[in-house]
């Protein structure tokens, strides 16, 4: 008998903010997970190096988590010498959990991408995908994303309970448009964060002067 599906939801979290936790507070309410597992990565495959250390983001990640019941942090990328491969986590995990559906969270502007990740094909092999909306948005689908859609997207959210992966579930969320480099930008201009990330991780970041105005 399968468990009740998990939440992993991976990234550089430089720094974790609303647009990462509101979407994954969502879909566990949504789809009944029984945690989110925050995954901060140590080399991102697809994007620049981060500002702040591993340590540092793995700090402010953990500081989310202890304000939102269900979440834990989960380090095992930051231990790898090596990109953080989605798809490598997601191996790791599936043995770990073989009777734990795995539910992938990602954005849209992800999903869209998709065919530029290191072996894209095989994700849903070890897991769902469960993908944030922006509401009103109706974006247009790369051929290979939009095959992929016809063949495993479900409206059913009990699909990712009822199997071990396989299904695309397309969540809508609260609209929140914001970014880490929108914030980045915010608290190097001097601008109070208030209410765009955890009030535990907004202290860190004023503790340890990180992202401070450029002289």
């Amino acid at each position: 008998m399968l468990k009740a599906p998990i939440g992993i939801l991976g990234g550089t979290f430089d720094p974790i903010h609303i647009g990462h936790l509101r979407p994954a507070i969502e879909a566990r309410a949504a789809l009944g997970l029984a945690e989110v597992r925050l995954i901060p990565n140590h080399i991102p495959p697809h994007r620049a190096s981060p500002f702040c250390s591993s340590e540092q983001r793995l700090a402010m990640v953990r500081l989310a988590a202890a304000e939102n019941p269900g979440f834990r942090v989960d380090e095992r990328e930051l231990q790898r010498d090596k990109p953080s491969w989605t798809i490598d986590t997601l191996i790791e995990l599936k043995q770990e959990l073989p009777d734990t559906p795995l539910c992938f969270l990602m954005g849209m502007d992800s999903l869209l991408s998709l065919p530029s990740w290191h072996r894209w094909r095989e994700l849903l092999d070890y897991a769902h995908l469960v993908v944030s909306l922006r509401p009103g948005w109706q974006p247009d689908y790369p051929t290979e994303v939009a095959e992929l859609l016809a063949r495993h997207q479900t409206q059913y959210p009990q699909d990712l309970h009822r199997h071990r992966q396989g299904y695309i579930w397309l969540s809508d969320n609260l609209p929140i448009e914001l970014s880490a480099t929108r914030l980045r930008a915010l608290l190097a201009a001097g601008q109070d964060p208030r209410y765009l990330l955890p009030a535990s991780v907004a202290g860190y970041i004023a503790q340890h002067r990180l992202y401070q105005p450029t002289p």
